[in-house]
């Protein structure tokens, strides 16, 4: 049996999933944060729901640009870790000069830079635990899914309670410690994991596969005619679209048409988190066993039914069951996508697969809060709802003409049986 099929079987400590995951969480904090902070700082500033959408608009497209390039540098430089720890810290840092911000301009300004920063996190984070862990992908792309619903769902309630005593810019201030210290944390503990993993081609801070740039572009541009990654990616954008315009929108509805205080709007937004981090694990664990596509075609049909009873719900109680209902079908499908996208590419270019899964997603999330907004502004929120239940169905369309391969996880006796094959 060959060495690489051995490391393949053998179990792995989870320390560094639990790690990177728990990174992503922060990363996803100060997303979370933004959302809730958007209807005071609409309102100090006298933003219309189309200014308001432009400001997540702009905060997407600035990650559509720059996320292929950030995959480009994870794969060529390698050093994964140092990445995640950069981009960590580039997440958190413009938000805390959102402080200083008094105009709409200067607030776009602040986006665009947590956009940029944004791109290297997922590119470095993503691959490394598909291939230190071959045969759970999608079990442990939900960990590190179920560590960015954690950051989301700890974030409101946290922030709504400092909202009752600081202003919102203090707050954004107190916001940024967190994130220094978690990239402060990675740095320190990358080193132990990557002594204990030296002989290891999978060590996170392991330098890139040297060669030549002429033969990388070639490679990279080969992705472009992958249709299954490609198709995996546009699903994906139509369902960031959806995620994105309601994680914008909800927040103001909920402040501005029902009235809740900001404590109240952060725990809607806990709960429909809290819902998401109960699926991810479970629709990773399922796509391993049954196929992505089942697991997503499903998660697909059912968010869009659930964002429809919502809209229809209105003001009635029920509309907060809805909220957890969304978020637990939205979130469910999220690890898998991720492992589908990974496993349609080339091991030498997973960051780069990533980076351009992520970059059409954010295509597609740049696109959602401005026409919400457009939809709002010209009839109501309840119709805006209705075009978000749309997105996610058209998404569904997509998944069934990507092609069929090995999409799930094979079983340990699978993978050390093709090892003695291999030998």
């Amino acid at each position: 049996m060959n060495t690489a099929a051995v490391d393949a079987a053998a179990p792995r400590s989870f320390k560094d999933v639990w790690l990177i995951s728990a990174g992503h969480g922060l990363t996803h904090w100060y997303t979370a944060t933004f959302y809730l902070l958007l209807p005071l700082i609409g309102r100090e500033l006298g933003l219309s729901y189309t200014e308001i959408g432009l400001i997540m608009t702009v905060q997407h497209l600035a990650g559509a640009i720059s996320n292929l390039p950030g995959g480009m540098v994870v794969d060529m430089v390698g050093k994964k870790g140092y990445l995640m720890a950069t981009s960590l810290f580039w997440v958190g840092f413009p938000y805390a000069l959102m402080s200083l911000t008094h105009n709409f301009w200067m607030l776009l300004v602040c986006v665009t830079l947590v956009g940029i920063g944004n791109n290297l996190w997922h590119p470095a984070a993503i691959p490394t635990l598909a291939y230190r862990y071959p045969e759970r992908k999608g079990l442990v792309i939900s960990f590190h899914g179920m560590g960015g619903n954690v950051g989301e769902a700890i974030a409101p309630l946290v922030v709504g309670a400092l909202l009752a005593w600081f202003s919102w810019r203090a707050v954004v201030v107190i916001n940024v410690v967190p994130g220094i210290v978690m990239a402060v944390l990675i740095l320190v503990m990358l080193g132990a994991f990557t002594m204990a993993a030296h002989k290891d081609d999978g060590a996170i801070n392991a330098g890139g596969k040297a060669y030549g740039v002429k033969d990388y572009l070639r490679d990279c541009a080969g992705l472009l005619r992958n249709k299954a990654l490609v198709l995996v990616s546009v699903s994906s954008a139509f369902r960031t679209m959806t995620q994105v315009g309601l994680l914008t929108f909800l927040p103001v509805y909920l402040a501005y048409e029902l009235e809740f205080s900001p404590f109240a709007v952060g725990i809607c937004l806990t709960m429909m988190q809290v819902a998401g981090l109960a699926a991810s694990p479970i629709g990773g664990h399922l796509s391993d066993k049954m196929g992505r596509k089942r697991v997503v075609t499903s998660s697909m049909l059912l968010t869009g039914v659930m964002i429809a009873g919502m809209a229809a719900a209105g003001k009635s109680a029920a509309f907060v069951l809805f909220i957890a209902l969304v978020g637990f079908f939205l979130y469910a499908m999220r690890p898998v996508l991720q492992a589908w996208a990974v496993e349609s590419a080339p091991k030498n270019l997973a960051g780069t697969s990533v980076g351009l899964q992520f970059g059409i997603q954010a295509i597609g999330a740049s696109i959602a809060p401005a026409l919400f907004g457009m939809i709002a502004d010209a009839s109501d929120l309840y119709t805006a709802f209705y075009y978000l239940a749309g997105t996610i169905i058209s998404a569904n369309l997509l998944v069934f003409f990507v092609p069929n391969h090995d999409q799930s996880g094979r079983s340990r006796a699978a993978l050390i049986a093709r090892a003695r094959t291999d030998a």
